[in-house]
């Protein structure tokens, strides 16, 4: 079978939707929606678009997940365990490295491309 390269725009995926788990909710409660348009036969890497309503939640990568994120619309603010925080809006990219502890947040309605890199599987 041949091997091509993927443009999101031009694939049709059907979304996922989901909210954050109770537990883990510090203040509203968005939906968000996933277009995964990528997994890796390893099932190690994943690529696609996410999209947030405002609100925020705890987040705690894994050991060996590193998250890169581009977003193309709205704003977002993580805040690590230690209270460092950076802010991301449209044009700009973001690395969540494994092991990070912290808050997600979703200051304006959030979307953005995602690759997420996980090699504990």
């Amino acid at each position: 079978m041949p091997i091509h390269a993927l443009r999101f725009d031009l694939a049709s995926v059907e979304p996922e939707f989901d909210h954050p788990r109770p537990e883990r909710l510090v203040s509203g409660n968005p939906q968000r929606t996933t277009w995964n348009h990528y997994t890796n036969a390893s099932g190690e890497v994943f690529a696609g678009v996410w999209s947030s309503e405002v609100g925020a939640w705890r987040i705690a990568m894994g050991e060996r997940e590193d998250e890169l994120f581009f977003v193309t619309a709205g704003r977002c603010r993580l805040t690590a365990d230690d209270g460092h925080s950076v802010d991301c809006g449209p044009g700009q990219s973001l690395v969540i490295p494994a092991g990070f502890s912290g808050v997600f947040e979703v200051l304006e309605l959030l979307t953005k491309h995602y690759l997420i890199v996980d090699r504990g599987g």
